[in-house]
């Protein structure tokens, strides 16, 4: 399916619902009866969101959008795994969204984990999570070692976490377009844009870190 507006002008009504709910300003749109009328049977969302699962995340609010606005994906740590490729495709290919924006976040839990596995006495964690974060061990280690050559173990309180989750950011945005062909190609045609950002808890501000395809985003953070 056709994307219906082009990467920037998706990216610019992300932008505007942010700024909207950091003013304190939300238009609250497509969050009535009539809304949920009108698209029960079917759905054209314009953007897909791949975020972290965090509570203090809610896409919807901290865009100021509504009902059938977005198509929300959401796991520990915005971890790359096929069911999300494979979501992000479909998003794309059948629903035609302009625009998959992902989300991070500062103080991620996620990325606190993937730092204790790379201490010398990482805690007791399930399985599943020790296997769910292994895709944020590289970016922990790769700030670790920008700094430090002493020892290979991670010192918690010596490393800067939200480092290491904006490098696992950008990291993610690579690994959805090494996974997926469907999306590579999007980009290159120029019907789709992919942004990585990170949302600030305390002002609620969202901050490009890196982007994909035909639109500007602003500056990026290191």
């Amino acid at each position: 399916m056709r994307a219906r507006i082009t990467p920037q002008e998706a990216w610019m009504q992300m932008v505007s619902g942010n700024q909207r709910f950091i003013a304190g300003s939300q238009e609250h749109p497509h969050q009535d009866a009539a809304r949920r009328d009108l698209i029960a049977g079917g759905q054209s969302p314009d953007v897909a969101l791949f975020g972290c699962s965090d509570s203090r995340l809610a896409a919807e609010i901290i865009f100021d959008r509504g009902l059938g606005d977005l198509f929300v994906i959401r796991n520990i740590g915005h971890v790359v795994a096929e069911s999300i490729v494979a979501s992000l495709e479909f998003a794309v290919t059948e629903l035609g969204v302009a625009l998959v924006l992902v989300l991070a976040h500062d103080s991620c839990g996620a990325v606190k984990a993937a730092v204790n596995l790379c201490t010398d006495n990482p805690d007791e964690m399930p399985r599943a999570v020790v296997r769910t974060l292994q895709p944020i061990v590289p970016s922990v280690q790769w700030v670790w070692h920008r700094y430090n050559s002493e020892t290979p173990y991670v010192a918690e309180d010596e490393i800067d976490a939200d480092e290491a989750g904006r490098h696992h950011l950008r990291q993610t945005v690579q690994d959805i377009l090494r996974a997926s062909a469907i999306l590579r190609d999007s980009v290159a045609a120029g019907k789709l844009g992919i942004v990585g950002c990170q949302y600030s808890l305390t002002d609620g501000h969202i901050k490009p870190i890196i982007s994909v395809g035909p639109l500007e985003t602003g500056e990026a953070v290191s």
